[in-house]
């Protein structure tokens, strides 16, 4: 009888030492998507897509241009041409119109490229970095609190601070 109860004793403080050590978990939350936006990196990153797609733009309105300049002067001969010559031109202004359309959807791939390898030296920078202030603050776990990422309370510990000074920010 004293054995059991010395086992249920230590079954009990096993149990109330397990709920402790699992209460004791560290949980810090920092919003990436902020600290991304708020990088200095990030700032020269968008400089250079948007002069990159301003170059695209400028390209694709000087094709239209010449498109709609073609579609005019055709429209004003096609009276004085021969049906043949018409159709030829009438070819001529659809490859023209789906070249446009190629450009058009080219660009759209390389911009998307593009940020795909600007934003990736950052995000991967950002996260070392928080993983680094986590570990260094002794966090179990930090989530993210960026809008739509499922954190629905973040009262705990917010870290963003703490990272950018990591990052020298």
């Amino acid at each position: 009888m004293k054995h059991l109860k010395s086992l249920l004793l230590a079954t009990t403080l096993f149990v109330a030492t397990s709920f402790t050590a699992q209460a004791q978990t560290k949980v810090a939350h920092i919003n990436t998507q902020e600290l991304v936006e708020a990088m200095p990196e990030m700032q020269s990153a968008k400089s250079e897509l948007e002069k990159l797609a301003k170059t695209y733009e400028t390209d694709i309105q000087a094709m239209a241009t010449e498109l709609q300049n073609k579609i005019k002067q055709y429209d004003g001969e096609s009276s004085t041409k021969t049906d043949e010559e018409n159709g030829k031109r009438l070819q001529e202004v659809q490859g023209m119109e789906q070249s446009i359309r190629q450009y058009q959807t080219q660009a759209q791939q390389d911009l998307q490229k593009k940020e795909f390898d600007l934003l990736k030296p950052i995000t991967e920078k950002a996260k070392n970095a928080i993983l680094k202030v986590g570990k260094a603050k002794g966090f179990d776990y930090v989530l993210d609190a960026s809008q739509g990422q499922g954190v629905i309370f973040a009262g705990g510990t917010d870290l963003l601070v703490d990272v950018k000074t990591e990052l020298g920010f």
